[in-house]
């Protein structure tokens, strides 16, 4: 049991000048009476209640300590620890411009890309799984998680809204999306880290270069395994022009993180890639699932309402003092 207010048990320490008043002035305020010899009282029995006199003081006592203990707020917790399963540590980071709307790969790249990740992600529920997305700009759209229902729910909100709507910059930033879901993963404990990387383009921006966004990656012993996504066919994207796939510089990312360059360009493809890269190793992994804590006060607060109510009963019922 742990207290949230440690502090409040301070108050306990004012138990000890309560006391020392208690018997100090009871030391002083007893009543005397004058006998010629108290011989006879020598030996007398004491009866039950003298000697619980002094039990409405400890009732009393009791109730404060109880009290302050509830303001201390005593908290219970499951077994603590990390949750460990026997997966990987996974970041996908996935192309979101609007060249996905792309047709080539029915009904279009961006709507393929997120089932096939979905049936990806349902198919690993031990693995630790975040979700990068990147145009001209990257952000994560989920952190790393064993929650892949919250997960599965932020995929589905994916599409091109947000380039296509001018929300965030057009393009492929691939050395961005990179760096971003290396970021995310540099610091977890680890043996299995990797990150997903599907695009359908070219990298197009200057903030940060794929091979640089690589080596930051093999530096922390993140493997990449990049997907280029789309048909040499002229993809149906109305008004917009869609650059080709850098198929050199994903090879060239994968080859310096140990990892794999695949090539998909059809539903079918793209979901056997995925179940090859499901065949990876699986190591230990920390799940974030710690043990929960929970109020345990109430035990303590109903204790004291029966002590305070005790403490009455005996004081005006059984020790009564007529003055």
């Amino acid at each position: 049991m742990e207290f949230a207010n440690k502090e409040y048990l301070l108050l306990l320490l004012l138990l000890i000048p309560y006391l020392l008043w208690y018997f100090f002035r009871r030391k002083g305020s007893e009543p005397t009476m004058r006998m010629a010899d108290t011989y006879v009282y020598e030996y007398a029995p004491k009866s039950w209640r003298m000697r619980l006199i002094h039990l409405p003081m400890l009732l009393r006592c009791l109730t404060y300590a109880l009290v302050v203990m509830v303001l201390a707020r005593p908290q219970t917790d499951t077994p603590s620890g990390a949750d460990y399963s026997n997966g990987i540590n996974i970041m996908l980071a996935m192309d979101v411009s609007t060249s996905m709307l792309s047709q080539d790969v029915a009904p279009n790249r961006m709507e393929v890309a997120k089932d096939v990740a979905n049936e990806f992600i349902s198919a690993r529920p031990s693995d630790n799984i975040g979700l990068t997305i990147f145009a001209g700009e990257a952000f994560t759209q989920c952190p790393m998680t064993t929650d892949h229902a919250s997960l599965l729910n932020l995929l589905q909100n994916v599409n091109t809204d947000l380039a296509s709507h001018g929300l965030i910059e057009d393009g492929t930033a691939i050395g961005m999306g990179l760096a971003n879901a290396v970021n995310r993963l540099k610091d977890i404990k680890a043996k299995s880290k990797v990150v997903i990387l599907l695009t359908d383009g070219s990298n197009n921006k200057i903030e940060i270069s794929p091979m640089t966004a690589a080596e930051i990656a093999k530096k922390f012993g993140i493997r990449v395994y990049t997907i280029g996504l789309g048909t040499d066919k002229n993809p149906n994207v109305p008004n917009q022009m869609v650059g080709e796939i850098d198929y050199k510089t994903l090879q060239d990312i994968a080859r310096t993180t140990n990892g794999e360059f695949y090539r998909a360009q059809s539903r079918q493809e793209l979901s056997q890639i995925y179940k090859d890269i499901d065949k990876l190793e699986k190591a230990k992994i920390s799940g974030g699932s710690f043990g929960r804590r929970y109020e345990a006060y109430m035990p303590f607060a109903l204790l004291a309402l029966f002590s305070f109510l005790m403490e009455i009963v005996f004081r005006i019922a059984v020790f009564k003092r007529i003055p």
